[in-house]
């Protein structure tokens, strides 16, 4: 385990894993898959042979309400389930904050940062969300084109926005300057004004090409954290990698981070010994990387960053599905909660063995290399 104290978790260091197969606050079908496949690709045995104390109890199940009896509230889909399924989320995530264990939350789409980011402020009204992601997600319903509530969460934690009955629960604590953001890449016009208005800090991909991220996540790091002295909770929505490393998706975007430079925000912000809560929002399992794929606000072609590559890249790595998606995110969990050198070889054929998608026709990447491209 890494000797770096963590200045909020007593020692033995445990991990609570949220497993939230969850797709309620977006049309896509598969995305509730994610966590089950991760679980079963060894996530948990993993952590474990790592050192850590794990906490998993099971996927959190979510029958009660369904979409068809939960009509619209004007534009806004499936408001009482999304609400229903976050407010259970706080609980169980302020829960394991409270009893000092990290909770690590697996989704399931990023409408469920409703629910775990109030579950971290319950305990830890003071801490600050470093939100990596392709999109900004903090649409009201006065700006959402889509009424899908996985591109509002921000909003509704920030108390922006018309307030509706069902989310009463939900407390406004977080403050712009509490939150920063990183990978932005696809923001629509409204979220624009929203940001420029409240003066939330963002760092789009432009940044990250020009300053390097290792420069961006110290330049955040700074904005909400200066004194490194408040927790931390990191919100990453897969999305946030370029799609020739997560093809799973179901909102890609190309031109986004790398796999190591979403490998180093995690490493970063473990290193500073103050995370306290870690979303990891999985997209799903079955989809793939299509030249014209939806957006928050609907179709349009996907760019390419310099120097990535594009549609023959992304084609190959189409024939990696799943397996490789999981090996990634895994490594992303990983990194969050171990820093030590020794510990930091990439677990992909481990992982590609265990999954039950390993076909053997796709060569996982070696270990040695420090970055692993598909």
């Amino acid at each position: 385990m890494s000797t770096l104290a963590n200045k909020f978790l007593p020692n033995p260091k445990t991990i609570a894993i949220v497993g939230c197969p969850f797709s309620g606050g977006q049309p896509k079908l598969g995305v509730d898959k994610g966590p089950i496949h991760l679980v079963e690709a060894g996530l948990v045995e993993q952590l474990q042979e790592i050192g850590w104390k794990v906490n998993f109890d099971g996927h959190h199940q979510f029958e009660d309400i369904q979409a068809a009896s939960d009509p619209s509230i004007g534009i806004l889909k499936n408001p009482r389930l999304v609400s229903y399924v976050c407010e259970s989320v706080a609980n169980v995530v302020g829960g394991h904050a409270k009893n000092g264990q990290l909770p690590v939350t697996l989704g399931g789409d990023h409408s469920l940062a409703i629910g775990t980011i109030s579950g971290t402020l319950e305990s830890y009204p003071e801490a600050c969300v470093i939100w990596v992601d392709a999109h900004a997600d903090i649409n009201t319903l006065e700006t959402t084109g889509s009424g899908n509530i996985h591109g509002m969460p921000v909003s509704f934690l920030l108390g922006l926005g018309e307030k509706f009955p069902e989310f009463s629960w939900v407390r406004p604590v977080l403050k712009p300057e509490r939150i920063v953001y990183i990978g932005l890449r696809d923001v629509d016009a409204g979220e624009k004004r929203i940001l420029k208005e409240n003066r939330i800090k963002a760092f789009s991909m432009h940044e990250v090409d020009k300053y390097g991220i290792g420069k961006v996540v110290e330049m955040a790091l700074d904005h909400v954290n200066p004194n490194r002295d408040v927790p931390i909770h990191l919100s990453f929505d897969v999305d946030a990698l370029d799609p020739s490393v997560a093809p799973s998706t179901g909102t890609p975007v190309r031109g986004g981070l790398t796999f190591r430079e979403g490998h180093y925000i995690c490493e970063t912000i473990h290193e500073t010994g103050l995370l306290v809560a870690l979303d990891l929002m999985v997209r799903s399992a079955f989809l793939q990387s299509p030249l014209y794929s939806p957006s928050h606000t609907g179709s349009q072609p996907i760019s390419s960053r310099p120097g990535e590559c594009s549609t023959d890249c992304s084609i190959s790595n189409r024939l990696l599905n799943y397996p490789y998606h999981a090996t990634a995110l895994y490594n992303l969990v990983k990194d969050a909660v171990l820093r030590d050198a020794e510990h930091k070889l990439y677990i992909a054929t481990t992982i590609l063995q265990a999954s039950s998608l390993y076909s053997g026709n796709v060569k996982a990447p070696k270990s040695k290399n420090k970055r692993v491209e598909p």
